[in-house]
């Protein structure tokens, strides 16, 4: 992939397509982005479902295994997989909650931590290098973007 990014189409244009349209060329370059952000990470080996189950229980900090299916979106058994593969990789531990001793919590270890910080730099350095070719109107339409894509997100 080049430095440099090709220039957008005109915003006229992309007002006068019709709204399917929009949606499938929006759809797919969001979805060409985030491929693309995804695979700027420390650790190769962990695969996405890991590095992002990974990432909520850095992020949250100690979570049932049952909330992290729900932030996951995913059933119980499928999350407890994951979980396994990265508690027995020494990425998340185990602990016995203190409020209710039936209740397990994962906790990120510090070498999960530091997983998610490079991911999280290296991800950031990617795109603010992409950012920087833009001009600032180009940066600050994708500012407005952003809001616009975090309400559709929150609905």
């Amino acid at each position: 992939m080049t430095d440099t990014i090709a220039q957008a189409p005109a915003p006229a244009r992309a007002r006068r397509a019709p709204l399917a349209e929009q949606s499938t060329e929006l759809r797919l370059a969001v979805m060409r982005l985030a491929r693309r952000i995804r695979q700027e990470r420390a650790d190769a080996e962990l695969s996405a479902t890991q590095y992002s189950a990974l990432a909520w229980t850095a992020s949250e900090g100690p979570l049932t295994p049952g909330r992290l299916a729900e932030l996951e979106r995913v059933t119980p058994p499928s999350m407890n997989r994951t979980v396994n593969c990265l508690v027995e990789s020494g990425l998340l531990v185990r602990e016995g909650s203190p409020d209710d001793g039936r209740k397990v919590l994962l906790r990120t270890t510090d070498e999960g931590e530091a997983i998610v910080r490079e991911t999280r730099r290296r991800r950031d350095a990617w795109l603010a290098k992409r950012f920087a070719t833009l001009s600032p109107d180009e940066r600050d339409t994708l500012a407005a973007a952003t809001d616009i894509l975090r309400r559709l997100t929150d609905q």
